[in-house]
């Protein structure tokens, strides 16, 4: 490998870890509104109009996310094609598990599996939010009834068990993505020494089971505490 190719690989990892990172924060951000959703139906209702009518977000933090997903999935692909071809050892009679773990090792499948989830999502609620907006012009976030519409458009999406349960398999592979991607991202830009690495890597542990499951909460509650 030429020097030019080694630094431009270790510049696309470290992008890409600082994409992962940035989405991280928005999975954190997103689960601290959803959770309101179970505590106060006002309270969700009230942040999600403010999310989704706050200029700030609609116009600059929205765009970046979704440049932010598009990027770090595109640069994951790209990333995974060059260790391929990078490899000049066949591993057919090998066993990797000695030298890395499954999520290493299956990183893509991880990674098309929740680009399959995020594909469910914005079917759930981004493209009809948008269409309400943007296309109807109905900014008010109201139904007929006067209230807001957010939190019973919530409770739609989780009624039908089958959509529940792609929720709950996708968060699945989500916190397993999460568990590999963590450490890496941290590794990619160079925090990865002595007691720091240790808190860093407990932390993405907790981190990468803690959110998948609360979104996993948040799905199974609004499907038990509805009738079916």
């Amino acid at each position: 490998m030429s020097k030019s190719t080694f630094y431009t690989s270790v510049g696309y990892k470290i992008l890409m870890a600082l994409s992962g990172l940035f989405l991280m924060l928005f999975l954190a951000q997103h689960l601290t509104i959803n959770l309101l959703s179970v505590i106060s139906a006002e309270a969700f209702n009230e942040a999600s109009h403010f999310m989704g009518t706050n200029p700030l977000v609609q116009f600059l933090l929205q765009p970046v996310l979704m440049f932010a997903v598009v990027f770090h999935f595109v640069m994951g692909f790209v990333l995974e094609l060059k260790n391929r071809n990078a490899r000049t050892t066949d591993y057919a009679f090998k066993n990797p598990s000695t030298s890395s773990s499954w999520m290493s090792r299956n990183m893509i499948i991880s990674g098309i599996t929740v680009l399959a989830f995020l594909a469910l999502h914005f079917i759930d609620f981004w493209i009809p939010e948008i269409n309400t907006k943007y296309i109807v012009g109905d900014m008010s976030g109201l139904m007929a009834d006067g209230s807001f519409r957010y939190f019973h458009e919530l409770q739609h999406e989780f009624q039908s068990l089958p959509r529940v349960i792609a929720y709950v398999l996708a968060f699945g592979f989500l916190s397993l993505h999460l568990l590999h991607g963590f450490k890496s991202s941290f590794q990619s830009v160079g925090l990865t020494n002595g007691k720091k690495r240790v808190t860093l890597h407990k932390f993405g542990n907790v981190f990468a089971i803690a959110v998948p499951l609360g979104f996993v909460f948040i799905a199974l509650f609004h499907f038990l505490t509805q009738s079916h």
